[in-house]
């Protein structure tokens, strides 16, 4: 229990650092690739959420889910990938080769689809090389580059809200 807390200490130390250091670069290229983070203990409409962006005009395969599972024994077929706490270490080191792979994905957007502050989901927010990061949790506001309020049940309201601003931002 205690290294558990200082593990979370040490990745909690590591995010701090690396958003207080981080440079929003956002350019005006429109987004034709979405990854998008969720967490299954919240949110669980897997179909839902891809047309969703596919309405949007993405391409089915421009768009990526990954989900985070903190039951370990809990396996989940339907999501594209997904990864439990056990693939991030201390500091920050990612141990799961599928959640590396979309980490250093170069998204046009990434949304970060949960609520509740969870470190590990920041963890993987933080560590995106999307351009764009989109996300719904305002507990960290370093974390995204633009913040849509919603509950994540309300998706009908995240999509018009997302697809108002998206035109405004030239994005779409």
């Amino acid at each position: 229990m205690i290294l558990k807390r200082f593990k979370e200490n040490s990745n909690q130390k590591y995010i701090n650092r690396i958003l207080n250091s981080r440079i929003s670069s956002v350019d005006n290229r429109h987004i034709e690739s979405v990854g998008i983070v969720v967490n299954i203990e919240e949110f669980s409409d897997y179909d839902e959420l891809k047309a969703l962006f596919k309405s949007l005009g993405i391409n089915e395969n421009k768009i990526k889910i990954i989900s985070f599972i903190s039951n370990e024994k809990m396996e989940i077929n339907s999501w594209d990938s997904s990864f439990y706490p056990k693939d991030i270490g201390w500091q920050g080191k990612i141990l799961g080769p599928e959640l590396q792979t979309f980490i250093d994905s170069e998204f046009d957007a990434l949304i970060s689809y949960y609520k509740n502050d969870n470190l590990n989901l920041n963890m993987i927010t933080t560590l995106s090389k999307a351009n764009f990061k989109i996300g719904i949790s305002n507990t960290d506001e370093r974390l995204n580059d633009f913040i849509i309020d919603v509950e994540t049940g309300q998706l009908q309201l995240f999509k018009e809200e997302l697809l108002k601003y998206l035109k405004v931002l030239n994005k779409i």
